[in-house]
């Protein structure tokens, strides 16, 4: 009996022609949709070390945001009025 030599239709070939995709093949197709619409964002290799995960990054813009609001609060509510200029 001889051994099909077809391969499976899930398993990854070596080697892939042009012919394999007969709607041809597009470079980029789905480049632009990720770019507008897409949450995903790529840190400086600087900034990823700083954090150990996911979790760590979120939680450290929170916090940025959080103090953000609460600084740009306290700017609108400043009562104090603007230290007068000496004329000589």
């Amino acid at each position: 009996m001889k051994k099909d030599n077809t391969p499976e239709k899930d398993e990854l070939r070596e080697e892939y022609n042009r012919s394999d995709f007969p709607g041809g093949l597009v470079r980029g197709k789905y480049a632009k949709r990720l770019q507008e619409s897409s949450n995903i964002v790529v840190l400086k290799p600087e900034v990823a070390q700083a954090f150990p995960n996911e979790a760590a990054v979120n939680n450290a813009l929170l916090s940025l945001i959080e103090i953000a609001q609460k600084t740009a609060g306290r700017a609108r509510r400043s009562t104090g009025s603007p230290k007068k200029q000496a004329s000589r």
